[in-house]
């Protein structure tokens, strides 16, 4: 089988002297769930850009669909199909919101990407209201996206995706900013998008979701490789693997005479969950 995605020795530099990847070889392929696990920093989100052609690798090749990625390669909207047809395949999801938005209502925020697709206004009308009633978000369809909670604005940008229903989902941590509730409902879509088929490959830190929605897992270390490629679940026992790329740190408690010592996963708030299965 053809990997959708191909990279081969990739790196990338911003600014010609800030090092973000370095020498990165991996595939990607159709129907799977692959989290791209990192601290921060590490070059996770760099990643998952360079996936999504917003930027191009500084050495080393990407290959997409069987075709050689280049800057010229995307170098006009208008006129390469290649790029149409990437583009129809492919959704991003911004880490953060406000990038992503930008219409004067949610419906025609939704609505934006159909368009572009040259489908008839009826089509698109559907599309819309369907994408609207999957996720229950009727009730802010007449609302200005820059009015909305963070909760409400990534169910916008996921609901402008999935109305172009691309076949891959390249998503930079989902979860981020979400409360509890908005966190449950973004993991049991992401299940039930993968059981549709779809193609996800999520960038995060946050290793409670990891197990929930991958099967796979990529961990970028701090000096911008790839140290493991590996399921999920080895990877999620592997505690030293987890500490070395700073996804999990100790932390040592004196109780009187006596010094304990725990594993708390780097999460959002930095507020000491317990890493993967420690007690």
């Amino acid at each position: 089988m053809e990997p959708i995605f191909d990279l081969r020795n990739v790196s990338y530099t911003y600014l010609r002297r800030f090092e973000a990847l370095r020498d990165v070889t991996a595939s990607f392929y159709a129907g799977e769930q692959v989290a791209i696990l990192g601290a921060n920093g590490s070059g996770k989100s760099t990643l998952l850009a360079i996936l999504n052609a917003l930027n191009y690798p500084t050495s080393g090749e990407f290959y997409a669909f069987g075709t050689p990625i280049k800057e010229e390669v995307f170098d006009t909207l208008e006129d390469n199909k290649f790029n149409r047809f990437f583009r129809t395949k492919v959704g991003f999801l911004f880490q953060n919101p406000d990038i992503q938005l930008f219409s004067s209502t949610v419906f025609d925020e939704i609505a934006f990407g159909p368009l572009q697709l040259d489908l008839p206004p009826d089509e698109v009308q559907k599309r819309t209201e369907d994408v609207i009633a999957m996720l229950g978000i009727e009730n802010l369809q007449d609302r200005a996206p820059h009015m909305l909670s963070g909760g409400e604005k990534k169910k916008v940008c996921i609901a402008s995706i999935l109305s172009t229903n691309p076949d891959v989902l390249l998503l930079d941590e989902p979860t981020g900013g979400l409360d509890p509730r908005s966190q449950v409902w973004l993991i049991e879509l992401i299940q039930n998008l993968s059981k549709c088929g779809k193609t996800i490959i999520t960038a995060t830190h946050d290793l409670d979701i990891v197990e929930q929605i991958s099967t796979r897992a990529l961990v970028v270390g701090e000096d911008h490789t790839i140290k493991v490629d590996a399921d999920c679940a080895s990877v999620m026992n592997n505690m030293d693997l987890l500490i070395s790329a700073n996804l999990v740190h100790r932390h040592k408690h004196r109780h009187g005479k006596l010094q304990h010592e725990h594993l708390h996963a780097h999460s959002r708030e930095h507020d000491h969950v317990h890493g993967p299965g420690v007690a």
